[in-house]
């Protein structure tokens, strides 16, 4: 969490002839930080699906966090998978908006973040169709490299699936930073998608899925990183990764980004 560092030099001018006293005091540094971040990709990948059809995506976000662990924050960026597969007849951006509690477990070095994030998609759905809005909570621990995080739907349904609550997404991350220049980090990850409930009498399961990361980023001192990483999911050939112009959403894909923190 970024801190900010005020010096106050105060002089002391003494009634007394020949003596100045002078003195530095450091002021408390603010338990609130706001951070916000831009990136451009060139395509949208969420939990190994494109989002965007492979096109570009335009992302930014804002997020509020508090020197006691409590954060808040809000997501957005271009999409096309509403309209693509047919749910929605206009539908061009999702909103997510979240906020939790983050720390550490005493000196262990083990971290902890629990959470509740929303999804919004704003828009116009067509008949038959639930809405894509989603609401999960979310759990995570982190040690060194390595993390891992559970989440489960909490709403009735999940991306547009019906009576899909207790649907989750557990996943392995890892981001290790390489012996070779400045800022370079490998990152690894593989998840799975479980879904509960069914729609329209078939069960939401057949949409179940694993998907897999391999990839590089390099992060500047101005808070500009960019990077690329390579993303699959099993059975890519099922039908069910098919949108309803024939486009498969998860096809294995590289993805290049270029971002800026501020």
């Amino acid at each position: 969490m970024r801190k900010s560092l005020l010096s106050l030099a105060v002089l002391t001018a003494l009634s007394l002839p020949t003596v100045t006293v002078a003195a530095e005091e450091a002021a408390p540094s603010s338990p609130h930080a706001f951070t916000y971040n831009v990136g451009l990709f060139s395509q949208y990948i969420f939990r190994g699906l494109t989002q965007t059809r492979e096109d570009a995506a335009l992302q930014g976000g804002a997020d509020y966090a508090h020197s006691s662990g409590f954060y808040a924050g809000a997501w957005g960026s271009n999409i096309s998978w509403l309209t693509d597969g047919g749910y929605y007849q206009s539908s061009s951006v999702e909103l997510d908006v979240y906020g939790g509690y983050a720390n550490t477990i005493g000196d262990t070095g083990i971290g902890y973040n629990v959470g509740l994030l929303q999804y919004i998609y704003p828009g116009k759905k067509n008949g038959g169709f639930k809405k894509a809005e989603t609401t999960e909570v979310y759990g995570s621990l982190s040690y060194g490299w390595l993390s891992g995080k559970v989440s489960v739907v909490t709403s009735n349904g999940a991306f547009g699936y019906d009576n899909a609550d207790g649907t989750s997404y557990s996943e392995l991350n890892l981001n290790a930073p390489l012996p070779f220049g400045k800022g370079y980090t490998a990152i690894a990850h593989i998840g799975y998608q479980d879904f509960t409930g069914r729609t329209a009498g078939v069960s939401n399961s057949i949409y179940d899925y694993t998907d897999w990361k391999l990839g590089l980023t390099k992060a500047f001192d101005n808070g500009v990183n960019i990077g690329g990483y390579y993303t699959g999911v099993d059975g890519k050939k099922n039908t069910t990764f098919f949108d309803a112009s024939g486009q498969n959403i998860a096809k294995d894909a590289f993805t290049f980004f270029v971002q800026k923190t501020f």
